[in-house]
């Protein structure tokens, strides 16, 4: 599990073609590796990945062709990835719950200023709309946010300058593609909404 707080941005230095999909090397920039084993799960742009080699500034991630599939901004060299270790129990939950699960892919709509910060619009799938809701959770690359305003298929987030400096969403562009999660306790409401509803 993870809580929606970037602590370093990434690059992908390395990728290498394998049976099973690529093997990604990535300079973990200010991450500190000290207390990562192999086996551990870091979030890489919002996906959970284990650790497979661990050097003193890198670590070394599989992904399989599934995972490529439905997420973005696992295959180009030199890509920009947010990174964020797995949460410990005694940690503070200073975002949400974020299971590393990329649920779906949606589109930067806009990314305009407004005064010191941001507004961010994401299209997303209409099968996601469900689970997003005005200030509720959401987390887009990795980084955990809360929604202004929905219309239609698009939600609003407002990007303070910190989450500016801190993660790769400066670099966004209309048109790009984000890794999307929606908040994981809505999931669990509507099954156990639906569950209520078979058993009455």
């Amino acid at each position: 599990m993870f809580t929606g707080i970037i602590e370093a941005i990434g690059t992908i230095r390395q990728i290498a073609q394998n049976s099973k999909g690529v093997s990604l090397q990535i300079d973990s920039g200010k991450l500190d590796l000290c207390d990562v084993k192999i086996g551990d799960s870091i979030a890489v742009n919002g996906i959970c990945l284990t650790v497979t080699v661990r050097a003193e500034h890198s670590f070394s991630v599989d992904v399989s062709h599934e995972t490529l599939r439905c997420t973005t901004g696992l295959n180009n060299l030199g890509n920009q990835v947010n990174l964020e270790k797995a949460m410990r129990l005694s940690d503070r939950l200073g975002g949400h719950l974020v299971s590393g699960h990329v649920d779906s892919v949606g589109e930067v709509i806009q990314f305009e200023p407004e005064g010191e910060n941001y507004q961010l619009s994401v299209q997303v799938p209409a099968e996601l709309l469900k689970y997003i809701v005005v200030k509720g959770s959401v987390t887009v690359n990795g980084v955990s946010l809360t929604v202004n305003r929905i219309e239609g298929k698009i939600f609003d987030v407002n990007l303070i300058p910190h989450t500016l400096a801190e993660t790769n969403l400066k670099l966004l562009k209309v048109g790009e593609a984000v890794n999307l999660e929606t908040d994981l306790l809505a999931r669990y409401v509507e099954r156990l909404m639906i569950q209520s509803i078979n058993q009455s």
